[in-house]
């Protein structure tokens, strides 16, 4: 198909000038690989070097904190200066193996960061949990006017460090309800100064890191953002909003726009799915309807477990490059055999004990796939028919009551 190239394998060139082989995204997982001074280790380096070799395009990285203060788990990667730039330097290097590029997704929790690890976390606003999860995170404290300047600041500084290291770009997480994602929503976001309001208020914390990385990293290094279609919670971000977000860092330069959506009070990211048809992937509507409306590409993440699927979103739609994760845990070679025109069906299946409360308890669609994970960064193949009683046991016996702390979605 020389003369006809398929869509997945068609290479993007982004607004930056950065072109990325193939259409196939690895979307952020968390690794918690990082090491006890929040530096990276040798499994990350293992880990995303497997994927690269698998044919990713692009290969973006589970979410790196800018704060050391404001963690979401125990295991994350800090980046607040150049202490670990030789260890970062060896991460970029090993995902960049057979022409792929790795962004360092960024990211502060806000008030997403749990309790053990943050006694008094930071938010736009003092806004409580009022579901069952205010027994994981404590209330915030809203963020003074010079502490958002400074978290400001640290992401733009991380960024210029990751450039250092050698990575080909970053991300900023703007989804997931996370810091970026809680100034973007009306519900966890109620200040009366120039940071809140109406969503031109609301979106300025998002506008402003992004500018402050751009003069960081210069015009020609790729700059993209996660950003959720909508919070589906009622009195939340909308669609509307969020496409207003979507078109005003288009038109301030993004290079590249991966759609989700929900967060821990309404996980849509682990499942919801936006389409018509019963195996539509997710967000596709709102996906194709913000790609008609910007000339950033933009990505879609959630819900492909076929050849086809992907086709389909790249041929039928305005989505520029679809993006995977528990698909390419479970097979890292997965790029490979796709483009390369073969059928296929991805492995993921939904996981349960067939205990509902035990499966909530262990987390279990989230911790199967952290060991996955471990045996790839231990240089181990994956174990995609692994029993799940498996898993609960290795938590139960090897990780104690740490692993039942809340992980990110």
């Amino acid at each position: 198909m020389k003369d006809n190239i398929r869509p997945l394998n068609a290479p993007l060139a982004l607004p930056c000038g950065t072109v990325i082989k193939n259409r196939i995204l690895k979307s952020a997982m968390s690794e918690i690989m990082g090491d006890r001074q929040h530096g990276p280790t040798a499994k990350l380096s293992r880990l995303y070097r497997r994927w690269a070799e698998g044919g990713t395009g692009l290969l973006v990285t589970g979410n790196v904190m800018v704060d050391r203060r404001a963690l979401g788990e125990p295991g994350n990667v800090v980046i607040e200066d150049d202490r670990h730039l030789e260890a970062l330097s060896a991460w970029a290097e090993n995902g960049k193996k057979n022409g792929t590029h790795i962004w360092v997704q960024l990211n502060h929790p806000g008030r997403q960061s749990p309790a053990f690890l943050s006694p008094e976390p930071v938010a736009p606003s003092a806004i409580a949990y009022t579901s069952d999860l205010k027994r994981v995170f404590n209330t915030p404290k809203a963020l003074s006017n010079s502490e958002i300047i400074e978290i400001i600041d640290r992401f733009a500084l991380a960024a210029e460090t990751v450039k250092r290291a050698g990575f080909t770009g970053v991300q900023i997480h703007g989804a997931h309800g996370y810091l970026v994602s809680q100034f973007l929503s009306p519900l966890y976001n109620q200040r009366t100064d120039q940071w809140g309001g109406d969503i031109d208020g609301r979106m300025l914390f998002v506008l402003e890191i992004y500018r402050a990385i751009r003069k960081k990293v210069g015009p020609e290094y790729p700059v993209g953002i996660k950003i959720n279609s909508s919070d589906f919670k009622p009195n939340g971000l909308t669609e509307e909003e969020a496409l207003t977000v979507i078109k005003t860092l288009s038109e301030e330069g993004i290079d590249l726009i991966e759609i989700s959506g929900g967060n821990y009070e309404a996980p849509a990211m682990m499942g919801q799915r936006k389409g018509t048809a019963k195996e539509a992937p997710y967000f596709i509507e709102f996906a194709d309807r913000a790609a008609r409306h910007v000339g950033t590409p933009i990505v879609l993440t959630g819900g492909f477990r076929t050849d086809q699927m992907m086709e389909t979103a790249l041929s039928d739609t305005g989505v520029a490059m679809v993006g995977l994760a528990r698909p390419l845990v479970v097979d890292p070679e997965l790029p490979e055999k796709v483009l390369s025109a073969q059928p296929y069906t991805s492995p993921v299946r939904p996981l349960t004990t067939g205990i509902k409360a035990l499966d909530r308890i262990a987390m279990l669609e989230i911790t199967w796939y952290e060991n996955q994970l471990r045996y790839l960064g231990m240089g181990k193949n994956p174990k995609p028919n692994e029993n799940v009683y498996k898993t609960v046991w290795k938590i139960l016996s090897g990780m104690g009551a740490v692993a039942f702390k809340r992980r990110r979605a």
